[in-house]
């Protein structure tokens, strides 16, 4: 999803690799497990980096970068579109800055999102990159949001990581009656069926669509992080309308050896294969 005008560095992180190439100086964001995980496995901080993007995501119809209610996800599809750009273009520039400093890969990646007055939002990718101690070198660093520690642990079980993958999903409905009325004071200890069924349901799009992204470099598995999930009401005419946003954030790993199991069962993978691969592989 990153396009090549996600690469692009603004002036004062031409400024940074600058200074940082004059200095020699190696900065980290990893507490002192990271740091001691992730050179266990060859694996050395070369320095900080970071990428972001400010983005105006206003509410102009489905012909741009905002939102037009309904009952249909697809009238969410131009505001989804803006969040992953958001997103991609800061991993794209914090990649871009990794790169510049000869790196492999970005560890403990840190992607948040904040919000600047009213329609602009910031989309920021913070972390540390990594050179591997070894004279093979990847086209392009990896990105991972797992610690250094978790890193490590990873490699030791003869899995890399490939990239992070973002699953996003945005969808709103009517709250019929019996919703509303559930959500009365009086109704006492009771389930909303509708905000129940919304909520379900979109977290469920958002973990397809993750999966979908993880796929996009062909890795093994895939590790979910973070789930986020965001909820707003709109009242119109007597009636309420439901919304909900459901972010997924993990990491896309490849196998590149059979080895011991982990040593910790911290990390939990999520197979990429489909049922009937899964099924092939057990009748063999």
């Amino acid at each position: 999803m990153t396009g090549k005008e996600g690469a692009w560095l603004p002036e004062a992180a031409r400024d940074r690799l600058a200074r940082f190439a004059a200095s020699g100086v190696r900065t980290s964001l990893l507490p002192v497990a990271g740091a001691v995980g992730i050179e266990s496995v060859g694996l050395t901080p070369v320095g900080e980096v970071m990428g972001c993007i400010v983005q105006q995501i206003g509410w102009i119809g489905a012909g741009g970068y905002g939102m037009s209610y309904g009952l249909s996800a697809t009238s969410f599809r131009p505001y989804v579109d803006a969040l992953y750009h958001g997103y991609d273009t800061a991993l794209a520039r914090m990649v871009a800055e990794a790169s510049a400093m000869g790196a492999d890969g970005v560890v403990a990646v840190r992607l948040t999102r904040g919000q600047l007055g009213q329609s602009n939002h910031e989309f920021v990718a913070l972390g540390t990159a990594v050179r591997a101690q070894s004279r093979y070198r990847p086209r392009q660093p990896f990105t991972t949001e797992l610690p250094g520690q978790d890193v490590a642990k990873l490699m030791h079980a003869g899995w890399v990581p490939a990239r992070i993958a973002i699953g996003i999903a945005v969808q709103a409905q009517y709250l019929d009656w019996r919703s509303r009325s559930q959500m009365r004071i009086m109704s006492g200890n009771t389930e909303v069926g509708g905000p129940t069924e919304l909520i379900t349901r979109v977290r469920h799009l958002a973990r397809d669509a993750f999966e979908r992204h993880a796929r996009d470099t062909y890795p093994n598995a895939a590790i979910v992080s973070n789930i986020q999930l965001r909820t707003w009401e709109q009242e119109n005419n007597n009636t309420v309308l439901l919304g909900a946003e459901s972010t997924v954030f993990g990491t896309a790993i490849s196998q590149f050896h059979t080895g011991p199991r982990a040593p910790s069962n911290a990390l939990t993978v999520m197979p990429l294969r489909t049922s009937q691969q899964r099924n092939t592989r057990k009748q063999r």
